[in-house]
């Protein structure tokens, strides 16, 4: 038997998008692979920001190879969130900073860190994004953690996304790894292994996006941001609007854009997971499921292993894919990404992942669901409203 970190990474073709190339990559199984094959073949330049890597097979192969590549003099820099990565050793770094890497924690939890800000502790950097050589991107739901591995690689077969991109949308997700990196050496955090910030000759983000494929962040004042986004493309969606998403706690004004599609003949689908990794956020997605049955939209529960992802297609012209959640720490927060592409073989490719989900999940009856114990119901309200607070 192969082990997991010797595998190939990816099974699924490549689409030429433009200048551009993207693939679909379905759970740690070809994600893990993908990744670590990238980074084998550095030559200049590794960045990798996570929102959780943990200390076990997973983070530790990882952590292996990327100071494997520092040793020989590849540029490796790294940002972790320290919330995300709250359960990581305090020393899980130091053989990657010991072969010249660089190491820096995004928005330490230790009033003891010269760089701590209070007013700072709520926002978290929940990206996961890995570029190698300005060529070559990642993003997606995946952290590098155990449960993402296959069952009888002692995981736990989490159901995620991935996308890998080649072109000029890795330089895009190069510049937002810089934008973090450059904020961060500005506050001078003491681990940093050297002392420059971000490089010359970045990619600009312009306001507005250019080409078919392109990254989307949490920037709420721009036309990158990741929510206005989501809104415009539902109120624009004519036939179709289907999402995967696990922490599905959306706004009024992302509900109210789903339910008018609905009123216009679009078909929503909407697939959360059956039983959520926190407790708290699964009753305060079902809160939710009664408002939405009631107006059309269909409800799906992804039952077996956590379903992490977080993936919109639209119309079969367009997808999303990346570390956004439809909830308020997503929105208002959390850093994320997210990389768009416009493109109806791609959408097509994806939509049909969708339906194969689809297959293995329950729909939601709304007169069944009307049926559920008033002490669940409660206990749903009370979890809903505590949703700014989480």
């Amino acid at each position: 038997m192969i082990n997991w970190w010797e595998r190939k990474g990816g099974s699924g073709p490549w689409f030429r998008i433009g200048t551009d190339e993207v693939r679909l990559l379905r759970d740690g199984v070809e994600a893990f692979p993908a990744m670590l094959e990238a980074i084998a073949s550095a030559r200049r330049e590794i960045l990798l920001e996570i929102y959780w890597v943990s200390a076990d097979a997973v983070g530790e192969t990882f952590r292996t190879i990327l100071a494997s590549r520092a040793r020989a003099g590849v540029t490796v820099r790294v940002i972790y969130d320290a919330v995300g990565s709250f359960g990581t050793p305090e020393g899980f770094w130091k053989p990657l900073e010991d072969a010249g890497g660089e190491v820096r924690e995004f928005h330490p939890l230790s009033p003891f860190r010269p760089s701590f800000r209070l007013a700072q502790v709520e926002q978290r950097d929940h990206r996961k994004i890995l570029v190698v050589d300005d060529v070559v991107g990642f993003t997606g739901g995946v952290n590098l953690a155990r449960p993402w591995l296959p069952v009888e690689d002692g995981g736990q077969a989490w159901r995620d996304d991935m996308v890998e991109v080649r072109g000029h949308v890795a330089s895009e997700l190069r510049t937002l790894f810089y934008k973090t990196w450059r904020r961060l050496w500005l506050r001078n955090l003491p681990q940093s292994g050297g002392q420059r910030g971000a490089p010359k000759g970045l990619v600009p983000l312009s306001r507005k996006p250019t080409g078919s494929i392109y990254v989307l962040a949490s920037l709420r004042r721009s036309r990158r941001s990741l929510r206005r986004e989501y809104i415009r493309r539902m109120k624009l969606a004519g036939r179709t609007i289907d999402i995967a998403n696990s922490y599905f706690v959306p706004d009024r004004a992302m509900r109210n854009a789903l339910c008018h599609a609905v009123l216009r003949g679009v078909r929503v689908r909407v697939l959360v997971p059956q039983k959520c990794d926190v407790a708290i956020v699964q009753f305060a997605i079902e809160a939710m499921y009664e408002g939405l049955l009631r107006r059309g939209v269909e409800v799906y529960c992804h039952a077996g292993p956590m379903m992490h992802a977080k993936t919109a297609i639209i119309d079969d012209r367009f997808v999303t894919i990346g570390s956004y959640n439809l909830d308020e720490r997503s929105r208002t927060k959390n850093l994320e990404v997210n990389v768009a592409v416009n493109d109806e073989a791609f959408a097509t490719y994806v939509r049909r992942w969708f339906d194969r989900d689809l297959e293995k999940a329950t729909r939601i009856d709304l007169y069944e669901w009307r049926a559920r114990p008033l002490a669940r119901r409660a206990v749903e309200s009370i979890a809903y409203a505590l949703r700014k607070l989480w």
